[in-house]
């Protein structure tokens, strides 16, 4: 198997666990302020059977690589929760939205920290620096994605819970568009983010772009 086929394959791999990470800790936050719908229909688990959605797990992110989209994008299927759970609803929503790309985030620190420390020591072989250094930039590109405030992502529901109450109708039609919206924003505005997901790598310490 070509080198270029290995990689591909392991950035959807990488791409498949890092979706399901984030969907598990949107879950794991709503338990933790009271709601237990996630845990009862069993979705507090890494097991992908559990969280694979056959279009956004697998056919979106490889129709997207085939096609030459400047981002991968993919989903799990969506970690349920009830709001009627939860102490504060508007703000726990608010809460529940961040834990998914605050994962992705502590989950490229903690692989750029594996990077650094393996180079200090010089014991990483180049695949597993490679493959390293894919977690890291795959992580960063969902974290980052994700706090874009376009329906269905995770930044619309921050925006929904920072905006006041009076705001609901605009939250109504948002969401009602967002998702073709958000097609547009992959293809042609993903550009306005690129730089600063470009950054956050190269802080991280990043080398393969």
């Amino acid at each position: 198997m070509e080198a270029s086929a290995i990689i591909i394959i392991l950035e959807l791999i990488v791409l498949l666990f890092s979706v399901i990470i984030h969907e598990v800790a949107h879950g794991l936050m709503a338990y933790r302020l009271g709601d237990p719908t996630a845990k009862d229909a069993g979705r507090l688990t890494l097991n992908p059977i559990k969280h694979i959605d056959p279009v956004g797990s697998i056919i979106v992110p490889l129709s997207l690589y085939l096609l030459g989209s400047p981002a991968l994008f993919g989903w799990a299927k969506p970690v349920p929760f009830n709001p009627y759970n939860l102490k504060n609803p508007k703000r726990d929503a608010g809460l529940i939205a961040i834990a998914g790309p605050a994962s992705n985030f502590l989950l490229a620190i903690i692989f750029s920290i594996f990077i650094k420390f393996s180079l200090i020591i010089n014991i990483v072989s180049a695949p597993v620096f490679i493959a390293f250094n894919i977690i890291v930039l795959i992580n960063l590109v969902l974290g980052i994605f994700n706090l874009v405030p376009i329906p269905p992502l995770d930044g619309s529901k921050i925006l929904f819970w920072l905006l006041p109450d009076s705001a609901r109708k605009f939250e109504r039609d948002f969401e009602k568009y967002g998702f073709v919206i958000l097609i547009i924003f992959i293809f042609f505005g993903f550009g306005f983010i690129e730089p600063v997901i470009n950054w956050a790598y190269h802080l991280l310490g990043g080398s393969l772009l």
